[in-house]
């Protein structure tokens, strides 16, 4: 469905306003998939960031400020998250001995589970973009890449 009838707006100052208005609107309904997909597994989407981070670390651990950094959503409280995986038992979380300031954070079996069983699903979660082939998701891709650079 067009933007315009989406929102209930018919003009936009010029195609760029139009854009960032897409854009936003877009990235609101993507969200909205996305968490109502992770809600199945019982987590959100912040809690699943953590835990990929952690999976592509793994064996080794991550500080927090390291998934700080890595994080989609860099509003997100990190240290938060981690305590709601602790008990959940999908993360450990050790002060470091070396510097006991730093926490250092790894991904147990049972969260790397969780991710595997998720995986299974992305056919599912890819369902979202089905209306795009694979040339025109790359395009997207590269237009946004090159709308950030």
């Amino acid at each position: 469905m067009k933007l315009e009838e989406e929102i209930k707006q018919k003009t936009f100052r010029n195609e760029y306003h139009k854009l960032a208005v897409n854009i936003l609107y877009t990235h609101g309904w993507l969200i909205n998939h996305h968490a109502a997909f992770l809600k199945k597994c019982g987590i959100t989407a912040a809690q699943y960031n953590i835990l990929r981070i952690l999976r592509g670390q793994y064996p080794n651990p991550a500080s927090v400020n390291l998934l700080k950094e890595r994080m989609l959503d860099k509003m997100s409280d990190a240290s938060r998250l981690v305590e709601r995986l602790k008990q959940k038992e999908l993360v450990d979380r050790e002060i470091c001995p070396e510097d006991r300031r730093r926490v250092e954070v790894v991904i147990t079996k049972k969260g790397l589970k969780l991710l595997k069983d998720i995986d299974k699903l992305d056919d599912e979660a890819d369902q979202i973009f089905n209306k795009l082939s694979a040339s025109e998701a790359k395009t997207l891709n590269d237009l946004l890449d090159k709308m950030r650079g």
